[in-house]
């Protein structure tokens, strides 16, 4: 095979099957990751319904799932067909990102961004489902980032190591305090969130999925995590409260509050380690809210470590404009409310993309036309 042959055939379709099988691993995390699991252990995968563990040779990336009909061979229940787009797209990210950046970045270059894909992917469906973006994503990934940057410091446009390592550190600071301007605006912007029950309703406080799960917080019908509600330490959980109980046991209380790091009854601090579970009777609640989660502000510093400082603000900005379109489109197409709570982290992670296949470009070009428009007043 000629050294041409290899170099536009085999090697592609090696990015690919490389892609399929971390797609594979991705859908793992995916799953296990919110709901408190190892990702070791079982070192297997299982079926969601029956938990049989798939053996190795029905654990071919995208050819299984095919060859089952999307059918769990043992109990017949359905795969969901997102266990085959994981798979799909990481495998076209990884060719793509192959074609596209071997020659100016490098190998080095190429499986740093093969990294943050995979990180990317994996963010989405986790934010898409369950509105959070784990920090072993996050931090981990910025952390990675960083590496990738001393690394391949081509990525950055720049050859020497410790240049790289220093745009790796100016794009996380910049992704993070962009988008943290951002949430603060937005929490002067949009306030609180007031629930009022025309019933005493069931409120509670508890940690379902053992203790590194999150902390979840239940109002009547509406439910929220712990770090979506407390951004600050000065943020407060108000509840008109008529029944209180730490524990299954009755707490006589003439006031109680719901602070950003403990309980306060009558006055006294408890620590949240003191308690595993608060119930009890409410008339209303003022909840804090932000524009959005403190994870996707940790997100952005990973997409700039990787990336750097101009990649942030871009993700950013084309972010917001695929969101507000978005949102616009579920309310005047599909008469959703405009309250109705969507992840971020996706537009996020889009926006990266665009800019790793013509971000630069796009940037330039729309600074272009800034100038221009600004030459011509």
């Amino acid at each position: 095979m000629s050294p041409q042959l290899i170099f536009d055939y085999f090697l592609p379709a090696i990015a690919f099957a490389m892609g399929a099988c971390i797609g594979s691993f991705l859908n793992v995390v995916i799953y296990r990751i919110p709901n408190g699991m190892s990702v070791n252990e079982p070192k297997r995968s299982f079926c969601p319904s029956c938990k049989t563990q798939i053996p190795i040779h029905l654990n071919v990336p995208l050819l299984t799932w095919l060859m089952l009909r999307g059918k769990c061979k043992w109990c017949s229940s359905p795969i969901a067909f997102r266990y085959f787009l994981v798979e799909l797209l990481t495998a076209i990210c990884f060719l793509a990102i192959w074609k596209h950046g071997i020659e100016p970045y490098g190998l080095a270059g190429v499986i740093s961004l093969w990294v943050i894909a995979a990180l990317l992917i994996s963010a989405t469906f986790i934010d898409i489902d369950h509105f959070i973006i784990p920090d072993s994503i996050t931090i981990g990934g910025t952390v990675a980032g960083l590496v990738a940057s001393l690394v391949a410091p081509q990525l950055h446009g720049v050859d020497l190591w410790w240049r790289g390592g220093v745009e790796g550190l100016i794009g996380a600071a910049c992704g993070f305090t962009v988008l943290w301007l951002i949430v603060l605006m937005g929490k002067m912007v949009f306030g609180k969130i007031r629930h009022k029950f025309d019933e005493p309703a069931d409120f509670e406080i508890s940690q379902p999925g053992g203790e590194d799960a999150p902390i979840i917080i239940r109002l009547g019908e509406h439910e929220y995590e712990w770090g979506d509600v407390f951004f600050r330490k000065w943020d407060r959980l108000e509840l008109e409260t008529l029944e209180l109980y730490f524990d299954g046991e009755t707490r006589e209380f003439r006031e109680f509050r719901v602070l950003g790091d403990a309980l306060e009854v009558d006055g006294e601090r408890i620590e949240l380690d003191a308690v595993k579970k608060v119930t009890g009777k409410i008339l209303s609640a003022v909840v804090p809210r932000e524009a959005m989660g403190f994870g996707d502000v940790k997100f952005m510093a990973m997409i700039g470590a990787f990336l750097g400082w101009d990649a942030a603000v871009f993700t950013i900005f084309v972010a917001c404009v695929i969101g507000a379109v978005v949102g616009l489109t579920q309310k005047l197409l599909l008469g959703e409310k405009w309250g109705r709570p969507l992840p971020f982290g996706p537009y996020l992670a889009l926006a990266a993309f665009v800019w790793i296949f013509t971000g630069p470009a796009l940037w330039f070009w729309y600074l272009g036309l800034l100038r221009s428009g600004a030459g011509l007043q």
